[in-house]
């Protein structure tokens, strides 16, 4: 008889294609793994594995197999998910993933939250890259994502939570930008400082510049919002730092001057993301309310920050767009 213990080993055997490896992950020895493997294909009477040396590969049969395993699975994680969380709202666990240009802005704020107003919720948290989260999200290892929309996948869904306005930052040192300030115009020449390749904030900063990957203008990659800030700040070049940002990385004796672009200013969608499939859908409304109401503050006292320390050239930029609205 087929069970649930076999295919979980064998779908951990097909994403490692190593036998320790997935051994590791399901918490057993190694030649239990590979007994419960070999019992598995014995009772389908078919080879699905090819044993080699240093490494595992599957047959044909053997990944149509491991597809089918991958989706039993997800729906035994939702069946039981039903079963466990139908009575009580954000209870029990939830594995989350967020993109590193959203964690730092709005989790510290979100966290204390979700303890107060949902204590039995088992919050496990994953920081991680855009694609890396929707492939754990469609393998059922995680239940929810928070990022930047729009997302294309098959058997997903989304929902806009807020909408996180761009601004231009440039060093203190810097001259004003010629207004009307437009992304185009405003980055001409400069060195235009982004996010390493993956980060979907990268991608889109290219985007609102219109610039395209691999063009012959310097692009200086880092790993955090934070480490492109102090580069902006000691004269590097210039970046688009997300409102949500604002009073986290900007310091009023920070030499960097942010500007606001004329016209409908460039913006990003932060929402959520799960499967079609999950039965969660009203924790995950309860939840993306919550971050909406934070992200909805933090993009106000950004807001305020903006107000308080913008240098002259930079109000007077600001004004001009709140009288054209």
């Amino acid at each position: 008889m087929l069970t649930l213990k076999q295919l979980r080993y064998f779908s951990a055997l097909a994403r490692q294609r190593h036998f320790g490896r997935a051994a590791q992950d399901c918490h057993v020895s190694q030649p239990a793994l590979s007994l419960q493997i070999q019992e598995m294909e014995a009772f389908l009477g078919c080879q699905l594995v090819e044993r080699r040396r240093n490494a595992v590969a599957l047959t044909q049969i053997g990944e149509e197999i491991a597809e089918r395993a991958r989706r039993i699975l997800i729906e035994v994680g939702d069946l039981a998910d039903h079963a466990r969380h139908r009575p009580n709202l954000l209870a029990g666990p939830l594995d989350l993933g967020v993109i590193p240009s959203i964690a730092p802005y709005l989790l510290p704020a979100a966290l204390p939250r979700l303890q107060l107003y949902h204590p039995a919720l088992e919050l496990r948290l994953r920081e991680s890259r855009t694609e890396t989260l929707l492939d754990e999200l469609v393998a059922g290892d995680l239940d929810l994502a928070l990022l930047s929309l729009p997302v294309e996948r098959p058997g997903l869904e989304s929902a806009v939570l807020f909408d996180d306005e761009f601004l231009l930052a440039l060093p203190a040192s810097h001259a004003a930008p010629p207004a009307p300030i437009a992304p185009e115009s405003a980055l001409a020449g400069e060195n235009l400082l982004l996010l390493e390749e993956g980060h979907c904030l990268r991608d889109q900063a290219l985007a609102v510049c219109g610039l395209v990957r691999g063009e012959s203008r310097r692009q200086y990659g880092a790993s955090s919002l934070s480490t492109i800030m102090q580069m902006v700040a000691n004269g590097f070049g210039a970046t688009l730092l997300p409102r949500i940002a604002v009073s986290v990385e900007m310091r009023p004796d920070m030499p960097v001057r942010l500007f606001r672009f004329d016209g409908a200013p460039p913006s990003r969608a932060i929402g959520l993301v799960w499967r079609r499939t999950s039965p969660r859908k009203a924790d995950f409304a309860a939840m993306g309310a919550l971050f909406s109401a934070i992200g909805q503050e933090t993009i106000a006292a950004g807001a305020k920050w903006f107000d308080r320390h913008a240098t002259p050239d930079a109000a007077h930029a600001s004004g001009r767009r709140k009288a054209a609205s």
